[in-house]
């Protein structure tokens, strides 16, 4: 059965009980975190909480974001109005395979709370990443930190990597993509906390701001006829990509779309970077006079 545990990770798995305590349980947690031990604001809750909710059925969500701290999930689900200890709406994730599935007891924690194991430097075409293809079509809600990793420095965006927008190309129906940029799990649970460690316990007293962007829109025909004609002249060299379905882009292709689809997500998270610290400033000016 191994470390990866897919058993673990279907609904039907005992009942679904397994899940539906752990997702509470999680869920509390995250609420506890986000609202009694710090203070959360978010804005455009609405439009996050309508797509997890209600929208058209059999669309899948695709949800990324930065990546502050390792608490950035399940805590930036906590705030004040969210479904958050649902086990039916709770979103699946991509997780690192070397911090979340060490070894068997976390394999079964995180496989039963929706996570699915990623290795980090696989590639786009790991074992794994079919496993969030398949709830793509089922029309779940999946969230991917398109970073990579970690990063709690007050810099831009980084270069996406193109896990997720290889998903986004690959679902069989496109899905709705939210951008959501959030700050503040930094102080919550920093890196280097004490001899270059993290805290044993989240720490509190601290602002964590979460802004929800709106949709971002992606002509996914038009962008792969782009793809096709900016990559006839590449000399890279392959990967041993294979070709996709149903479009049956070569590796060449693929490489131009997946980087403009990553470069347009990476765009409009920037801006919502840069619109949070606006945000921010404008209420320490409030609080202030």
């Amino acid at each position: 059965m191994g470390r990866k545990m897919e058993w673990a990770a279907r609904a039907d798995h005992m009942k679904g009980v397994p899940r539906k305590m752990l997702i509470m349980a999680v869920g509390a947690f995250a609420k506890v975190v986000a609202n009694f031990l710090n203070t959360t604001s978010v804005h455009n809750a609405d439009t996050l909480i309508n797509l997890v909710q209600s929208r058209p059925q059999g669309v899948p969500l695709i949800s990324v974001s930065n990546h502050m701290s390792t608490l950035d999930d399940p805590v930036m689900w906590g705030f004040r109005g969210f479904p958050t200890m649902d086990a039916e709406l709770a979103r699946w994730v991509l997780a690192a395979e070397d911090i979340c599935f060490k070894n068997s007891i976390l394999s079964y924690f995180f496989r039963v709370g929706k996570c699915i194991p990623i290795t980090r430097g696989g590639g786009i075409y790991q074992e794994h990443m079919n496993e969030a293809l398949e709830r793509l079509s089922d029309g779940a809600w999946l969230h991917t930190f398109p970073e990579g990793k970690v990063s709690q420095e007050d810099a831009p965006i980084r270069q996406l990597k193109w896990g997720t927008a290889s998903l986004i190309v690959r679902a069989p129906v496109t899905p709705i993509v939210l951008p959501i940029v959030h700050r503040g799990f930094e102080e919550v649970m920093p890196e280097n906390f004490l001899f270059g460690r993290r805290p044993p316990v989240p720490l509190f007293n601290k602002r964590i701001s979460i802004v929800v962007g709106e949709p971002i829109e992606f002509d996914i025909p038009k962008m792969r006829q782009m793809a096709i004609s900016m990559s006839r002249d590449s000399l890279l060299p392959g990967m041993g990509w294979p070709s996709t379905t149903p479009c049956g882009l070569d590796e060449a292709a693929q490489r131009c779309l997946y980087s403009s689809i990553s470069d347009k997500i990476r765009t409009v998270l920037e801006s919502l970077r840069i619109f949070g610290k606006s945000v921010l400033k404008n209420a320490d000016y409030e609080v202030a006079i």
